[in-house]
């Protein structure tokens, strides 16, 4: 799929390579985690009565100290100067029913391209009202969708892989047709389909072009608007990035792939001042990270800019941007984590995540948080 350069706001946009990891690496990437189990029992299967119903684990690499606190307490948490960096990508209803070779499938819509293909997923109904991975293709093959419509599946994203593949719509437009016809991509760890209200989050809005995220930025799902309002009030300053999310590698724990992502010049400003005046400045979430560290130079400062980013930020490589990071609770087989490494060390993660096991922590996008500070 084509990733060309194209324009965001004023500036020119890139395509930001990165470092490339494999799963091997990722494997051999998660240090002391790599044996760790998450229970099925900490699996939270739905969201929670009140979206800031959730606990906060926080750990402080300069002490070592990790400490269990309600999500409310984070203004509390945190002090003024510093800064949120958000992303306001709003969660597309991304899965659609369609059929192939006469058998039911569901599509995942991931990522549109610059040249208008999508990155898809195709995936078998579990018979619960999940889906579970199956075999894709081959190049060629068309999916029959509801009214008449057929996806035809071009060519696998990776020559090497067959799970995601490279699809041509035929004269239609697939923002539209989700809008009709989709629901918000679900697994089987959940008990029940959510309203597509439940996978947004109160910093989205709507793009321009209509585009956004195939899965929830859900490190941003606890937040309210009165805890917004009570931490700017505080002082802490809210900075929003734009990064649309591809769908996940649920099984097959795969790093992620070149994503469409925005910096803005008044972002660039809030971090570069709050880091010059002492503050901190924390992501919410890893989109927020890669975002910010795709446009920082070697010295940290963020310049604004866009495009699509293929960065995988490793502890080999290091955050230069980033000091702190709120975050869900990831598997141990995830990506995630060799970012999660290089903000907090070995030691405190470690620790943060066996405080997470005996406290009955929820995983997931629906499940608690975990802050991670300098």
């Amino acid at each position: 799929m084509s990733a060309a350069p194209r324009t965001v706001g004023t500036k020119q946009a890139a395509h930001i390579k990165g470092t490339r990891v494999s799963n091997k690496d990722i494997g051999r990437g998660t240090g002391g985690l790599a044996g760790l189990r998450v229970p099925d029992s900490l699996l939270a299967t739905a969201p929670a009565a009140r979206r800031d119903a959730v606990r906060l684990l926080v750990g402080e690499r300069r002490t070592g100290a990790v400490a269990q606190h309600a999500f409310r307490a984070l203004p509390e948490l945190l002090r003024a100067g510093d800064v949120l960096v958000v992303n306001t990508s709003r969660t597309l209803p991304a899965a659609v029913d369609g059929r192939l070779d006469g058998a039911p499938v569901v599509v995942h819509f991931s990522t549109r391209g610059a040249d208008g293909r999508w990155v898809v997923e195709v995936r078998d109904p579990d018979g619960h009202g999940s889906t579970v991975r199956r075999t894709g293709g081959p190049a060629g093959a068309v999916v029959e969708l509801a009214g008449g419509t057929r996806l035809v599946l071009a060519e696998p994203l990776d020559p090497a892989a067959d799970r995601l593949w490279v699809a041509r719509p035929t004269d239609w437009d697939p923002i539209a047709y989700m809008r009709r016809h989709g629901r918000p991509i679900r697994y089987g760890y959940t008990e029940r389909d959510q309203p597509l209200a439940a996978y947004q989050t109160v910093f989205a809005v709507p793009s321009p072009d209509g585009t956004g995220s195939a899965e929830m930025p859900s490190a941003g799902r606890p937040f309210t608007r009165a805890l917004v309002t009570e931490l700017v009030s505080r002082g802490v300053q809210i900075a929003p990035i734009t990064l649309h999310t591809g769908v996940a590698s649920v099984e097959s724990h795969e790093p992620p792939y070149a994503e469409p992502f925005a910096v803005s010049a008044a972002t660039a400003r809030q971090v570069n001042a709050a880091r010059a005046g002492g503050g901190r400045v924390v992501a919410v979430g890893t989109t927020a990270v890669r975002a910010l560290e795709s446009v920082a130079d070697e010295r940290g400062v963020v310049r604004p800019g866009g495009g699509w980013t293929e960065l995988v930020v490793t502890p080999e490589r290091g955050v230069r941007a980033v000091d702190g990071l709120l975050t869900g609770l990831h598997e141990p087989e995830a990506s995630h984590l060799l970012m999660l490494r290089a903000l907090s060390g070995d030691r405190l993660l470690e620790r943060v995540y066996a405080e997470a096991l005996r406290g009955g922590y929820r995983w997931h996008e629906f499940g608690d948080v975990n802050l991670l500070l300098p």
